[in-house]
Formats: C-alpha cells, structure tokens, sequence
C-alpha cells in the first residue's frame, strides 16, 4: 500500500536524525569540550513543556482513534466530529508550545553540533506535526461534506495512519532529544539515590 511505504520512507528519515544524535553524543569530540551537551549550553527541561507536548500527542492518538471507530459505527455527529476537532486543537497546541519552547531555548542550530541535532530531530518532528495537523483539517473537512458516509474511507484511515505515526515517533524523540540526551536522566538518577529533591531541581 502506497501509505504504508510512505509512513516506512518517513520511518528512515527519523532514524538518520536519530542516529546522527548517538554519534554525537556518545562520544562527544574535542569541540564541544567533549560534553554533551557542550559546556555553555543550558538543555531544555525535559519535565516541563516537552512531556507535556508529549502528552498532548498521545491524547491525540487517542481521540482520533475514537473519531476513526466512531466513524465505522456511522456516528457522524457527536463522536467523530467532537473528536476530530479535539485531535485539531492537539496539534494546534503542540505546534505553539514547541515554538514557546524554541522562542525560550538559550541555544540555536548553529550553537555546536548538539544545536544543530537537537533542532534537526525536533524540528523534523515538529515539521511532521504541521503536516498531519494541516491533514486532519482537510480530512475534517470531507468528513464534514460526507465523503465518508459509505465504506469507501480509505481517506480518513490514511489521515489516521499518518496521525498514528506521528504521536508514536514523539515518544522516542523526547526520550532521545530530552531526557537522555540532555543528561538530564543521569541528573534525575544522581539526584535520586543522593535524596535530592529532583522535581524542584528541574523546576
């Protein structure tokens, strides 16, 4: 199927970025001080806007998934349209707390090789989110015409395909880009067996 093989192509695409991060950042060379991140530059907090972008994308998933079986019950009223505005404003919120998010970041793309991988993954990301953000309304928008009333829906599936691939790729992102690559997991862990306080750490 021509989606699926899509999805598969994006898939690839994620895990260059991906491993073009463990290169980076499991031996850090000698120009960024051989840290990672490279002395100077302040992580974002992984505890804060990301997971909760990440939780928003998750919800998401959840909602168009409701919306899709909705759709195969034939309730084209309450479940599927309340549920396919709610996956609307998901991505809506995510795209504008990733751009808080850049806006408060104390680094850019050119700030080392951890900028330009952190951006490149997230951004990546981010740009994928835009795109099935902008997908679902156009599918909204079928759907509100009634394109989907008979078993032909192989459109609203692929819009839910796409959707699903994109909250799902988020997960490993944040954990790549946030937590362990930030070195705040090793913090956490530190922090936690030495009785510190963490969340007021991260805070």
């Amino acid at each position: 199927d021509g989606m699926v093989m899509f999805i598969m192509s994006e898939v690839m695409f994620f895990m260059s970025f991906f491993w073009a991060f463990f290169h980076s950042s499991l031996s850090p060379n000698v120009e960024v001080g051989g840290n990672w991140p490279p002395c100077g530059i302040r992580s974002p907090n992984a505890f804060s806007v990301p997971l909760l972008n990440t939780w928003v994308l998750v919800t998401s998933g959840v909602a168009v998934n409701y919306a899709n079986a909705s759709l195969k019950a034939h309730d084209y009223d309450y479940g599927s349209v309340i549920s396919m505005i709610f996956t609307i404003m998901c991505g809506m919120l995510f795209i504008a707390l990733q751009y808080m998010e850049y806006h408060g970041n104390s680094f850019c793309i050119s700030d080392s090789v951890y900028g330009s991988a952190f951006y490149m993954l997230t951004g990546f990301h981010g740009a994928h989110v835009i795109f099935g953000t902008l997908f679902l309304i156009v599918t909204f928008g079928r759907m509100w015409l009634g394109h989907f009333l008979s078993n032909r829906r192989f459109g609203f599936e692929a819009c839910v395909w796409y959707w699903h691939f994109v909250d799902v790729i988020g997960m490993p992102v944040y954990i790549l880009a946030y937590v362990w690559g930030s070195g705040q997991l090793f913090d956490w862990w530190y922090s936690y067996w030495n009785g510190d306080v963490w969340w007021v750490k991260f805070s």
